[in-house]
């Protein structure tokens, strides 16, 4: 694919994927592991970054290096117009409503951070309750757990089937719920949660619903105003872009009501030792100097989805998925863990009595790099009785090929160990 300067719009003709050609888009894959071709499988940890982004964080660095909302000199003014049109980017990119519903974060677990105390602290009393479920990554765990602690409030959760299905019982919801945070999709088996179905159940009872998306924006499209969730985060380094920068999706309606996270420079309007007067949306949210390359990268990773076009990356993905969990079924001591109807490309598995740090240490030998522990999701791993897993995740580069290296050094780990 043509690779365009970082001034240019980069518009790639939206048609069936090839990954193959992704491929040649992301320098760090054109490398040898051990002797084989890279083949990278842990993309729900982290994904890698094609030139364009890479490209256009130099550009900043090189030519709009400077801070933001602030100089009336013409560096400041680039830098404050790459990182507002990054903001509509990002707006466009999951269809928010207005750009000042754009809060920039360091990615989903900051975003989960900042509802979790700036509504929380302002909105949980004893006796209230938080609903989250029992499939969610430890950000969505533990910055409830904190704030119930200073508030009173209680956490309950959503139960889980052994496919690793949601058990959504409408009883769940009652007049103490206060707010439901819930993933997407699921980082440790894929499952696609029914988070439609989550919403309009919460908001028949007037509850806000707070949707993790950093594992469901890099697959497929989202559009937030159709999900109609309140509150939405993600992360640039799992969609294709830069680590330490991501997106708080708010409701313009519960973001003004809500209590500023943190407090510095650029949050406010009027200082004085008596009193300070906050800043309107969305500059409330954002203290301090932001991570203003980081944005620049994200909204080119953003373009660079939207050229590829969401839906044909969700199709590639899903014939991936399939052709893996195919091959994977040659091995009879192979369990698959996340077997739900619904799943996004990710596989969770062990392999016979094989530890997970072993099956990914081999694999790695063959060039082949996958996940292994509890994936920030050990109540999953609780339930099923297990204390790790491997976990082999896709994304828009990979190929059967790939899966086929996968299979592969499977084969060499069964000669291993008989």
């Amino acid at each position: 694919m043509k690779q365009h300067n970082a001034d240019d719009s980069r518009t790639i003709s939206v048609g069936p994927l090839d990954p193959l050609k992704v491929k040649a888009d992301f320098p760090i894959l054109q490398q040898e592991i051990n002797g084989f071709p890279l083949v990278y499988l842990d993309n729900a940890a982290s994904t890698q970054k094609p030139a364009a982004v890479i490209e256009r964080i130099a550009h900043y660095y090189e030519t709009e290096n400077a801070n933001v909302h602030r100089g009336v000199h013409q560096l400041s003014q680039r830098a404050t117009d790459a990182f507002e049109k990054g903001r509509e980017t990002m707006r466009a990119f999951i269809n928010a409503a207005h750009s000042k519903e754009i809060i920039f974060v360091r990615g989903a677990t900051e975003g989960i951070n900042l509802v979790a105390h700036g509504f929380g602290r302002k909105f949980f009393k004893p006796g209230d309750e938080v609903l989250i479920s029992h499939l969610e990554h430890h950000s969505n765990i533990v910055p409830w757990q904190i704030v119930c602690e200073e508030t009173g409030a209680r956490l309950r959760v959503i139960p889980m089937d052994h496919q690793g299905q949601l058990d959504m019982d409408a009883r769940l919801l009652n007049d103490h719920t206060r707010l439901v945070a819930v993933g997407h999709v699921s980082n440790a088996l894929g499952t696609v949660n029914p988070v439609s179905e989550i919403i309009k159940q919460a908001h028949s009872r007037n509850i806000p619903v707070l949707v993790d998306g950093a594992q469901s924006v890099p697959h497929t499209p989202v559009d937030v105003q159709q999900l109609d969730c309140d509150f939405f985060v993600l992360s640039g380094h799992k969609m294709y872009g830069p680590t330490g920068i991501g997106v708080l999706y708010g409701k313009a309606e519960w973001l003004e009501k809500m209590q500023p996270y943190q407090g510095g420079g650029d949050m406010i309007l009027t200082v004085s030792f008596e009193k300070t007067t906050y800043n309107t949306l969305p500059y409330k949210f954002e203290a301090g100097t932001p991570n203003i390359a980081g944005v620049a990268g994200l909204a080119a990773a953003a373009e660079y989805l939207t050229a590829l076009g969401m839906e044909q990356v969700a199709l590639h993905e899903d014939a991936l998925l399939k052709y893996a969990q195919s091959r994977l079924s040659e091995f009879e001591e192979l369990k698959i863990y996340g077997t739900a109807v619904h799943k996004a490309a990710v596989i969770s598995f062990l392999f016979g009595d094989v530890h997970p740090h072993d099956i990914g240490t081999i694999l790695d030998q063959s060039g082949v790099a996958i996940r292994t522990g509890h994936h920030c999701a050990q109540p999953v791993m609780d339930f099923f009785g297990i204390p790790a897993t491997a976990r082999a995740s896709f994304g828009i580069y990979n190929t059967k090929e790939d899966v086929d290296q996968l299979v592969n050094g499977l084969k060499k780990i069964k000669e291993v160990f008989g």
